[in-house]
């Protein structure tokens, strides 16, 4: 079982900016894939930002040159760096790990439980 724990959300200006945080524990061999998705109430959960376990990252089209994805393997944590803040970016935003547990398991993927980001105009 793997637990993943955000914290960072909360209400900001537009403009502004929030780092958030995600802590990975549990039975945790090696993490593959972290990332960023977020959802609007009533609309699909969409990707924001994701990392590999070698520091590649994507984002989506609609958070470039502001967001930031970073990671700590050691700590098995991931962290979103959220600049010029938009109302459009007002999401629950929540954290995925993609791990296996021992060498020979498959990958599996884990969520958060999420963390409101409000960003006001």
């Amino acid at each position: 079982q793997v637990q993943l724990v955000e914290s960072g959300g909360g209400l900001v200006q537009a403009g502004g900016s929030l780092r958030l945080s995600c802590a990975a524990s549990g039975r945790i061999f090696r993490i593959n894939l972290m990332g960023w998705y977020r959802q609007v109430l009533g609309q699909q959960r969409e990707l924001v930002a994701r990392i590999t376990s070698d520091s590649s990252t994507y984002y989506a089209d609609s958070v470039k040159g502001r967001f930031t994805i970073s990671r700590d393997n050691a700590k098995n944590a991931v962290y979103l760096q959220m600049n010029s803040l938009k109302p459009e970016d007002t999401a629950v935003y929540y954290c995925y790990a993609n791990h296996r547990g021992t060498s020979w398991s498959p990958y599996t993927d884990s969520w958060g439980q999420g963390t409101q980001v409000t960003v006001s105009s």
